[in-house]
C-alpha cells in the first residue's frame, strides 16, 4: 500500500511548481484530479519544442499520475462541479495569484465550511499577505541572491540552470501537504498551507546567510571555490572538468600523495583548513597544471584509489546515464515516454504513479463516477 492512498487531490496548479508537487503526490499513491481549461489547458502542454507527437516533454516531465478533468471556471456549472470534487476530496493545491481563488468562490475559508478536513495548499512567490506580486522563477532567483553568489568572480550574476525557485517550491508544496495530513491523523482537522516561492529561495542560503548575520561576512562571487573550504571545486582535466571535494586535512594528505606531492601536507601554509582557504591561489597555481595533464577519467581513478572525493562534472546527457525512469504509454497510445522519478525508495521501492500523462479532459466521467456517484461527504 502506498503512503497516499484513498487520498484525493483536487489539482490547479499550472505550469511546473505546483504539477512538479502533485505528481509527487500521485507517486505516492493519491489520485490527483488535475483541473486544466477547456481550450488549451496547463500552459506547459504548449511548451516546446521538443514535442512527442504533439505532446510537449515538458509537460510529459511532471504530469505522470493524473487524471484530467476540463472546466472553465468562470461557469457558474463548472463551479459547481469542482465544489462538489472538492467537498469530497482531501487536499486542494493552487498556484493562482493569490486573492483570485477567493473571488471564484474556491478560497479556503469558504471551501473548509463544508469540509474542515480539507488540507489546502496555496502556492505564490510571495505568500497569500502579498497580493499584487506575480512570481516567477527567474525573478525569484534573482531576489533571492543566490545569484548574485553564482557565476564567474568577475562576471556578471548567474542563475542556475534548472528552474530552482519553482523546483523548491514544488518539493515545499509536498512537505507542507504531508505535514498538514499528518496533523489531521491526530485532530481530524485540515488546514491552510501556505507556500512561498521567496521563503523557499532564502533557506537555501542556510550558511551564506549564518556568515553574514553571525560572523559578518558578506557572501561573494567565488566562481566554483568554496566560501569556507579548500580545495573543493571542479578542475580542468585535458579533455574536461573534475570535482574534488577536500573536506578535510586527512583528504588534503591523501590528494597531495596522489599529486605526487606529498610534501605539500606538511607545509605549514597548506597544513590546515584554514590556511589552505587563505592561500587559496597558491594551491591553485600548484595543482592546477598537474591536473591538465590527464584526462577526467584518469584523474578520477587516480584520485579515487588515494580515497579523495572526485568525479567528473557531467553533460546532461553523461548524467542521465545514471538516472531512473519511469516508462508510461503515450497518450495516443502508439508508443511510450519517459520521466525521472522522485529521489528516494520506500522499503526499497521507488514509488511511481502508475498512469501516463493524461489527455486534456480525458477524465471526466471517470472521476464524476468515482468521486460523487454513491460517496459520503468527508
Amino acid at each position: 500500500m502506498l503512503p497516499l492512498e484513498g487520498i484525493r487531490v483536487v489539482d490547479f496548479g499550472r505550469v511546473l511548481s505546483a504539477p512538479y508537487g502533485t505528481m509527487q503526490l500521485a507517486d505516492l499513491g493519491a489520485d490527483v484530479v488535475k483541473i486544466e481549461h477547456p481550450d488549451y489547458g496547463d500552459d506547459t502542454r504548449s511548451f516546446g519544442p521538443p514535442f512527442v507527437r504533439d505532446v510537449s516533454t515538458y509537460f510529459v516531465s511532471i504530469n505522470r499520475g493524473k487524471r484530467s478533468i476540463a472546466l472553465d471556471l468562470k461557469k457558474p456549472e463548472d463551479i459547481a462541479l469542482v465544489k462538489q470534487l472538492i467537498a469530497v476530496s482531501d487536499v486542494v493545491v493552487e498556484n493562482f495569484r493569490p486573492g483570485v481563488m477567493k473571488k471564484l468562490g474556491l478560497g479556503y475559508a469558504e471551501l473548509s465550511q463544508d469540509n474542515p478536513g480539507l488540507v489546502y495548499c496555496s502556492l505564490s512567490g510571495y505568500g497569500q499577505a502579498h497580493p499584487d506580486k506575480p512570481g516567477y522563477d527567474l525573478m525569484m532567483q534573482g531576489l533571492s541572491g543566490i545569484p548574485s553568489i553564482t557565476g564567474p568572480v568577475d562576471g556578471e550574476p548567474f542563475k542556475c540552470g534548472a528552474s530552482i525557485a519553482d523546483l523548491i517550491a514544488g518539493q515545499n508544496v509536498v512537505q507542507g501537504i504531508l505535514a498538514a495530513l499528518f496533523r489531521r491523523e491526530r485532530t481530524g482537522k485540515g488546514g491552510l498551507v501556505d507556500v512561498s516561492m521567496m521563503d523557499g529561495m532564502l533557506s537555501l542560503l542556510t550558511y551564506h546567510a549564518s556568515a553574514l548575520v553571525n560572523g559578518g561576512q558578506d557572501p561573494k562571487r567565488r566562481g566554483n571555490g568554496h566560501p569556507s573550504i579548500h580545495p573543493f571545486q571542479p578542475y580542468a582535466c585535458s579533455d574536461g572538468y573534475l570535482t574534488i571535494c577536500v573536506g578535510n586535512d586527512r583528504l588534503f594528505a591523501s590528494l597531495a600523495k596522489a599529486l605526487e606531492h606529498p610534501e605539500w601536507a606538511e607545509d605549514v601554509r597548506f597544513a590546515t583548513n584554514v590556511q589552505r582557504v587563505a592561500h587559496r591561489d597558491l594551491i591553485d597555481e600548484l595543482i592546477e597544471p598537474i591536473f591538465r595533464s590527464k584526462t577526467k577519467l584518469a584523474w578520477r581513478e587516480i584520485l579515487q584509489q588515494h580515497g579523495v572525493p572526485a568525479d567528473i562534472v557531467a553533460t546532461v546527457p553523461e548524467a542521465l546515464e545514471q538516472a531512473t525512469w519511469a516508462e508510461h504509454q503515450h497518450p495516443d497510445g502508439q508508443s511510450t515516454v519517459k520521466s525521472l522519478v522522485g529521489s528516494y525508495r520506500l522499503d526499497g521501492e521507488l514509488p511511481i504513479a502508475p498512469r501516463r500523462p493524461p489527455a486534456l479532459g480525458e477524465h471526466r466521467e471517470d472521476v464524476v463516477a468515482d468521486w460523487l456517484q454513491g460517496v459520503q461527504k468527508r
